[in-house]
């Protein structure tokens, strides 16, 4: 008899997690598995891409996607549906209340974090027991594995510096106690969480996001990338317009580098879409970069441009392991990249690691673009990087083995 297992994850929308977690999916040997999937947000462009085998559990569903201002709105009508139901709302008042009021104690509002129990309690209920229930997120997939599901084993993935991302305790309500393995995408991850929950180190162990660097190289010689006529240094980011990605930093790190090297011939482009579009227009206008500081928007297939680039930038306030660069990597781009990426990048040997400030970020351009030897030296060592495979998965198959020794 196939074992069951339920994976739960936030949204499938175009993004790192999301795409690593497509890729888990396609590792699965369904001949021993029955795979369904609940998405909490039941909203996402990626559910097409689902394989055939995977079950989607929720009633309804919208591919629109989160990132838009029309899949937004959907958003903002499904959290306010959640409020309403069994009466969410009321019973987490003083849990919202305590919440908003610690971050404002904090100087960081983010109502997104409290809104995942909301959307965790208000979630659709299954009657079955599953062999293993997997949350593949942190914040309301975590909180509904934890609260909502019946399972002989739990399981959840860390994709994200905990703290930074101003994930704690009280928000979660302790509900990593409550799983039998805890799998962080790295080491850094790893270490992040642990100093929230140090009693979890002995079921807490690394399953890295897997990367089919075949299916990329291959994607990356379909028709796409660059359509303008530029003939200097390309910078490519990709990633979505929100407060973590800052940039803002990148915006200001390019004035400074035209002001200060008017001769160097360097344009900016941005893969992703998000809720900071138009403050980060307004940005670029003031700084005169209309034409240097290009948002793409989202593309379906992001492998042209980085197979085009010749330098791929990532600078962000906190991440976990970006599977942006190791895309980038896998393509042969020098990759610039903040502290927080010291896991994924050699500062000298296969990229440049810097300050998440825009003189740092500025200098590394500079030096790359004058050294093209070195650049291209960069690429070739990034390239040759060792990343996640479908057998790194085999701890969080070994939940089922345990299982059926203890049925």
């Amino acid at each position: 008899m196939k074992k069951r297992i339920l994976f739960v994850i936030n949204t499938l929308s175009r993004a790192g997690a999301e795409k690593a977690f497509l890729e888990l999916l396609r590792s699965i040997d369904y001949e021993a598995y029955e795979v369904s999937l609940y998405v909490l947000m039941g909203q996402g462009e990626l559910a097409g891409l689902l394989p055939k085998e995977v079950c989607l559990r929720n009633k309804s569903y919208s591919e629109k996607s989160v990132l838009e201002k029309d899949g937004r709105r959907h958003m903002y009508r499904t959290i306010a549906a959640a409020m309403l139901r069994r009466g969410t709302a009321v019973k987490l008042f003083p849990y919202l209340a305590f919440g908003f009021a610690e971050m404002l104690k904090a100087g960081r509002l983010q109502p997104d974090k409290l809104l995942w129990r909301v959307l965790s309690d208000a979630g659709e209920r299954f009657e079955e027991t599953f062999d293993l229930a997997v949350a593949f997120l942190e914040g309301g997939s975590a909180y509904y594995v934890a609260d909502h599901v019946k399972a002989k084993k739990k399981a959840a993935f860390i994709h994200i510096d905990y703290t930074g991302a101003g994930y704690t305790r009280r928000l979660d309500q302790d509900c990593y106690l409550r799983f039998d393995a805890v799998f962080p995408i790295g080491e850094d991850v790893k270490r992040s969480f642990l100093a929230v929950y140090p009693e979890c180190a002995d079921k807490t162990s690394v399953i890295g996001n897997i990367i089919n660097r075949e299916e990329i190289r291959r994607k990356a010689e379909l028709p796409g990338g660059f359509t303008d006529d530029f003939d200097g240094i390309r910078l490519l980011t990709v990633g979505r317009l929100t407060e973590q990605k800052a940039y803002p930093v990148a915006i200001e790190a390019l004035r400074l580098l035209k002001e200060g090297h008017p001769k160097l011939k360097v344009r900016w482009y941005v893969l992703g879409e998000g809720p900071e579009r138009a403050k980060l227009k307004r940005q670029i206008a003031a700084a005169k970069l209309t034409e240097d500081f290009i948002l793409e928007g989202a593309v379906e297939n992001p492998f042209p441009w980085y197979a085009q680039a010749d330098i791929y930038i990532h600078a962000t306030r906190f991440e976990g392991k970006s599977i942006a660069v190791q895309e980038a990597q896998a393509l042969g781009c020098a990759v610039i990249a903040s502290e927080g990426s010291r896991e994924l990048v050699e500062d000298g040997k296969d990229g440049i690691l810097c300050r998440l400030v825009p003189e740092d970020i500025r200098d590394a351009v500079v030096w790359l673009a004058e050294h093209e030897e070195e650049r291209r030296r960069m690429g070739r060592a990034a390239a040759e990087r060792v990343t996640g495979s479908a057998e790194d998965s085999e701890a969080l198959w070994q939940l089922l083995t345990e299982t059926r020794e203890g049925s």
